[in-house]
Order: C-alpha cells, then sequence, then structure tokens
C-alpha cells in the first residue's frame, strides 16, 4: 500500500468546463479517505484521474514514491470497484475474482501440460503462480463470506453478492490503494447499510489505502477516516467525519453534512444593553457568552444563523414571555407547526415561524406536538453556527479554518 498525493490537480474539458480545480488531496498509507459531494462537484472525474482514465490538464499525481502523470492505468498498481459490477456472465466467482490476475501470469503462455516436458521449470512457476492466484482467490472470498459462491455464475447471485464479487475481484490485486467510485447506489437500502458495514470491516483487516466516492453523506460518515466534501472542483473542508459535522467552514458544508440538513435563519446582529442577539425575522436570539466574546466585533452585521434539528425542541406554547420557560442557554422562537414526521425512536417537526421561515426539529417519538399547532421552539445556542451572507457563507466561529486545500501528510 502506499500514499496518494494530489498537487494543484486540474481538470478542465472542452469549452472550458473545470471538472477538477486546483486540487490538493493527501491521503496516507493505509487511510480511508471518502470524497462526498453533490452530482457533478468533480469527486468521480477526481477518481478517474487518479486512475488514469482521464488525462490531466495540469497538476500532479503521486502514487507511492512514484509520479503517475504519464503512466498508463494498468501500470499504477491500483484497483477500482465502479457502480456497475462488470462481471464477465460466463465465468464463474472465482475466475471472475481471478481474471485480471490471470492476464498479467508472467507464465500465463506456460500453463499448458505439454510446457511440463518442453521447459519443466517454467511449468513449474506457472503451477505456482496458478496456485498463489487461487489461494488469493479464496481469502478474498472468506474476508468476504462467499465461500460457497465462488462455483456460481454471476447471473445466479443477487445484486449484493454481485457487489461483493466486485469488491473481491479488486482485493486479490493487493495493489497500493483501492478506488471506489459509488459502489453501493445500486443496491437497495436494507443491502446499502450491510456491505457498508462489510466494507469497513475488511479495511480494517486489510488496511490498504482507500478513496471512496459517494454523493451520500451517511456513508461517508460511516465509512471515513476523513471527509473530503466538495463542491465545483474544489474541496471546501477535510477532516474527520466528526469534524466536518461540528465545525463546518462554510455555510454549503453545513447544509450538506447532516440529516436533516441544517436550518439557515437570516438576521443581524444586534447589541442590546450588554448583550448581543441575533434579529430575525421570526424573533431575537440572545447569543451564549462565548458567542458574545467571539463576535463582539460583528454587531451590526448581516449573518446567517445555523441550527442543527437536534438543537431545536419544540414544545406546546406557553403563556406571557416565552422565554422564560426556556432552559438555561436556549433562545425561544415562536412557530407553528405544519407537518410531523414520525419515524419510529425519533420524530422531524416542521414548523413555521411568525416571521415565515421554516425550521425541521429532531426529537425522541412521544412528544406532544401535533400539526397546526402554536409551540415555542427552544434553541440550544451553545451549538448554533453563525456564517457569513456573503457567498462564501464561511463560519464565524472559525475565522482559522480557511476552505479549500486540505493539508498535504
Amino acid at each position: 500500500m502506499g500514499e496518494v498525493i494530489l498537487d494543484n490537480v486540474t481538470k478542465i474539458y472542452p469549452g472550458g468546463v473545470r471538472a477538477v480545480d486546483g486540487l490538493d488531496l493527501a491521503v496516507g498509507e493505509g487511510e480511508f479517505v471518502v470524497l462526498v459531494g453533490p452530482s457533478g462537484c468533480g469527486k468521480s472525474t477526481t477518481l478517474r484521474l487518479i486512475a488514469g482514465l482521464e488525462d490531466l490538464t495540469s497538476g500532479t499525481i503521486r502514487i507511492g514514491p512514484r509520479i503517475v502523470n504519464d503512466l498508463p492505468p494498468r501500470d499504477r498498481d491500483l484497483a477500482i470497484v465502479f457502480q456497475n459490477y462488470a462481471l464477465y456472465p460466463h465465468l464463474t466467482v472465482a475466475r471472475n475474482m481471478a481474471f485480471s490476475l490471470m492476464l498479467r501470469r508472467r507464465y500465463a503462455g506456460w500453463g499448458n501440460p505439454l510446457a511440463r516436458l518442453v521447459a519443466p521449470a517454467r511449468f513449474r512457476a506457472a503451477c505456482a503462480e496458478r496456485a498463489e492466484i487461487e489461494a488469493r482467490v479464496r481469502s478474498a472470498a472468506e474476508l468476504l463470506g462467499m465461500q460457497e459462491l465462488l462455483r456460481r455464475r454471476p447471473q445466479a447471485l443477487s445484486g449484493g453478492q454481485r457487489q461483493r464479487v466486485a469488491v473481491g475481484r479488486a482485493l486479490v490485486r493487493r495493489p497500493q490503494a483501492f478506488l471506489l467510485d459509488e459502489p453501493l447506489s445500486n443496491l437497495d437500502a436494507r443491502l446499502r447499510l450491510e456491505l457498508r458495514a462489510e466494507l469497513k470491516a475488511v479495511h480494517r483487516k486489510v488496511q490498504t489505502t482507500t478513496i471512496y466516492v459517494t454523493h451520500d453523506q451517511e456513508e461517508a460518515m460511516t465509512l471515513g477516516d476523513r471527509v473530503a466534501v466538495m463542491q465545483a472542483g474544489r474541496i471546501q473542508q477535510c477532516g474527520t467525519p466528526l469534524a466536518v459535522y461540528r465545525a463546518p467552514v462554510n455555510r454549503f458544508v453545513a447544509g450538506f453534512i447532516g440529516m436533516p440538513p441544517m436550518n439557515f435563519l437570516e438576521g443581524r446582529l444586534i447589541q442590546r444593553g450588554s448583550a448581543l442577539l441575533f434579529g430575525g425575522e421570526g424573533g431575537e436570539l440572545a447569543l451564549c457568552p462565548e458567542h458574545q466574546r467571539r463576535l463582539s466585533a460583528s454587531e451590526g452585521q448581516t449573518v446567517v444563523l445555523g441550527i442543527r434539528p437536534d438543537a431545536a425542541h419544540p414544545v406546546p406554547a406557553s403563556a406571557g414571555d416565552i422565554r422564560r420557560a426556556a432552559p438555561e442557554g436556549h433562545g425561544v422562537l415562536r412557530a407553528t407547526v405544519w407537518a410531523v414526521e414520525a419515524l419510529g425512536d425519533r420524530v422531524d417537526t416542521h414548523v413555521q415561524t411568525t416571521g415565515h421561515e421554516r425550521l425541521v426539529c429532531r426529537t425522541a417519538a412521544g412528544e406532544p406536538v401535533t400539526a397546526g399547532q402554536t409551540v415555542d421552539v427552544w434553541v440550544d445556542m451553545t451549538r448554533v453556527h453563525f456564517f457569513a451572507a456573503d457567498t462564501g457563507g464561511r463560519n464565524l466561529l472559525a475565522p482559522g479554518a480557511m476552505p479549500g486545500a486540505m493539508p498535504k501528510l
């Protein structure tokens, strides 16, 4: 296994379309990094550039100790798993898994039994090579729990089993790095969940450098050692899943990572006496002391308040001053419930504030709230985010976190 380094990589298609724009990425040996972003953000193009399936416009790609810009795909020592399984229908599972290794055999031409007489040394080498390939196939099949499938053909397999074969075919290669391009997209939700756990378990065992592409942020958060969020051909933020979730560097990352997405309210920072408040169309919220200290210089500016659904708690509206009933450290917005989605152990409550702003609140099941009801939304002000109202939408609480390139190792 080896590290994969992308240095200022750019891909411009005819017509001036910048699919990848000055991208820097460093994936350490044995690391599992996920490229995640919406359709058209450049994540699959980045993977194809690493694989050698697309030509660079500029920049450098290094795999292990070698710069591979001019190397064809077969010489880059990579194994790729695509969204489509691409299995040979006339070959068994075992032969599908072994196919690429059989093509690369040094002594392939000496597999004929007549070679025993013509060149016995080469014949013995061919037999040893074949035994090694068969051992790799058995090892990969055992790792993926599909030993009983080795003699079947693809048409006798389910979608999940076919994808396991595709992963197994990559495993037997024992490459410097694995590249996986949305390998679970064709599977139903239950199979995706099952194979997601299997992929993570396999990576823990083989410890091969892995770059995984997906548009599914839940997949990214559960699989990756680090997550690189992409938009418009650039990495907006890269870090551990928890760090990206808790401290998004800009509004795009905040809105993309997390389900349901973060709620956004636009307003101004207002100084009232010794307190700094956020004033929006739906009401005013007092900032917690730490945020007041860090945002004191931004008083009077228009900002965007970001509230995670699990930081907003709807309760039946109280009479009188709505702020008195709220727990310490919480602000309150008066709102009306317009939809309630029961999801088993949790409930997503959709509300509309008096300023006609819509929010989603996620709470435990059993909360006494119904559609059409007037509620007070308690907002945990220690967990909110503030973003600049300009197009970049940087996180004002993380001034040192610059969006864009991730540091090299």
